[in-house]
């Protein structure tokens, strides 16, 4: 069972591993608020060695579509079903938040988005992606890519 973030009162609790824990947290309650404020839906957190099957499907789509393995650590998942979309969300010790959107119905969106937290670089693995910046009071600035996943990956 995931325990609740609160995008009110933001904690570390969780992500305090992390050399950008405060900027990590910021991000993690900028998409609990996202959430809540979009879907009415309460944003959960696990710790990622709770959810080693999920972990491993997100790892698969990144490793196939696009060749991508991270070194850094996920230290926490959220798993969030609303309106016919798949969310999964990791949080890396290393500052990268990352979500894929998977639509479950055939034909719709499905993408892997990627967010760093104010303050980390551009981890090696992502250097090809282009970042755009967004501001959030909850986050500072967010830099942001993504990649429309082209296989098929059922979870």
């Amino acid at each position: 069972m995931g325990v609740p973030v609160d995008f009110t009162n933001v904690s570390t609790d969780g992500v305090e591993s992390s050399p950008h824990a405060d900027a990590l947290a910021g991000l993690r309650a900028n998409e609990a608020r996202y959430f809540s404020t979009k879907y009415g839906h309460t944003f959960e957190v696990s710790p990622a060695t709770d959810e080693a099957a999920t972990l491993a499907w997100v790892e698969r789509i990144l490793e196939e579509d696009r060749g991508i393995k991270f070194a850094a650590r996920p230290l926490q998942i959220s798993i969030n079903d609303v309106d016919g979309i798949h969310w999964v969300h990791v949080f890396y010790e290393s500052g990268l938040a990352l979500n894929v959107l998977w639509t479950i119905a055939d034909g719709g969106k499905r993408a892997v988005g990627f967010k760093l937290c104010e303050g980390m670089d551009v981890p090696e693995e992502l250097a090809a992606f282009k970042f755009a910046r967004q501001k959030s009071k909850l986050a500072g600035t967010i830099r942001g890519s993504f990649f429309v996943i082209k296989g098929d990956y059922p979870y």
